[in-house]
């Protein structure tokens, strides 16, 4: 990215970039066809062997590599993801996906909450408005069929949401490169899912669409959004995850027609303009911050 680009900036910039790599999750495994437990194996396989060629070669040609597991810190934040990832497949075979969907809604409100215990940072009010609007469009999106889960699924779901958002928050904390540290979190969901691949076999239909996804899609993704939190706060990160429950929709309707109900456009519609007024706000807001700081220092 540019130099002149500020710290605030460049995070929403490479932020939602890692978010809107992952909304194409779905799709592609939907794409591959096959059971959840193989999905999950190749996927999490692929991912990690993506990471580490991806940071073996930058450490071949840069001194200035970022480390793979930056310290005891490093290994916090791979296992939080990495149990994250276990809880929310956990969650999937018991809960509803609409139950799912709106529980891991609250990794912006977790988020929030321990950046302003343990961190003291305190959201400001446009973030919170924002973070207020986008739980009511999550609600609209999936309150017909609010409900339809279990309580145990439920309470998975909502460790799976909580364990993200501490790994947000310890990544903000630490102040420390976690791009490759995330991705070599997806170690324990993989180990979890090759056991059950060796109980049941390896059922996958269209294995290209679920490689594709694992050693490119989810390593820009993971990269992208574990590295967020050094330059924007834990609950300005934990937004662009919803960025998948929006638009994943879309482009499974585009593929595989399956049409949105009329409250998935108009929950939809309101998270976009959400993120997308908040974001212009921060931008505007780093524009301001230069300005200020360029009448102060002149060169």
């Amino acid at each position: 990215m540019p130099k002149n680009i500020d710290q605030h900036t460049r995070g929403l910039l490479l932020t939602a970039f890692g978010g809107m790599a992952l909304t194409i999750d779905i799709p592609l495994i939907k794409l591959a066809g096959g059971d959840p437990w193989s999905i999950l194996f190749v996927r999490s396989a692929t991912t990690f062997t993506a990471g580490l060629l991806m940071w073996a070669i930058w450490r071949f040609f840069s001194a200035d590599a970022p480390k793979l597991v930056p310290g005891r810190t490093g290994f916090v934040v791979a296992g939080l993801y990495g149990l994250s990832s276990i809880m929310f497949i956990t969650a999937v075979f018991n809960t509803s996906t609409a139950d799912l969907v709106f529980i891991l809604a609250f990794n912006t409100m977790f988020s929030a909450l321990l950046s302003w215990l343990f961190l003291r940072e305190r959201p400001r009010p446009q973030t919170l408005l924002a973070m207020a609007l986008m739980i009511v469009g999550i609600s609209i999106i999936v309150g017909s069929s609010l409900g339809t889960g279990n309580l145990f699924g439920n309470l998975i779901a909502m460790f799976a949401a909580f364990l993200l958002s501490c790994a947000i928050t310890v990544s903000r904390a630490s102040g420390k490169d976690m791009g490759f540290t995330a991705l070599v979190g997806v170690i324990l969901p993989c180990l979890v899912a090759g056991f059950m691949v060796s109980k049941n076999g390896l059922h996958i239909a269209e294995p290209g669409w679920i490689i594709f996804n694992g050693a490119v899609i989810m390593p820009i993704s993971f990269f992208c959004l574990a590295n967020g939190p050094r330059y924007i706060s834990a609950p300005e990160v934990a937004m662009f995850y919803l960025l998948e429950t929006v638009l994943a929709p879309v482009w499974v309707w585009m593929i595989f027609s399956e049409t949105p109900t009329r409250n998935s456009l108009i929950g939809g519609a309101i998270l976009i303009l959400t993120l997308a007024g908040h974001s212009f706000w921060q931008l505007r807001e780093g524009r301001r911050r230069r300005a200020t700081l360029a009448l102060r220092h002149p060169a």
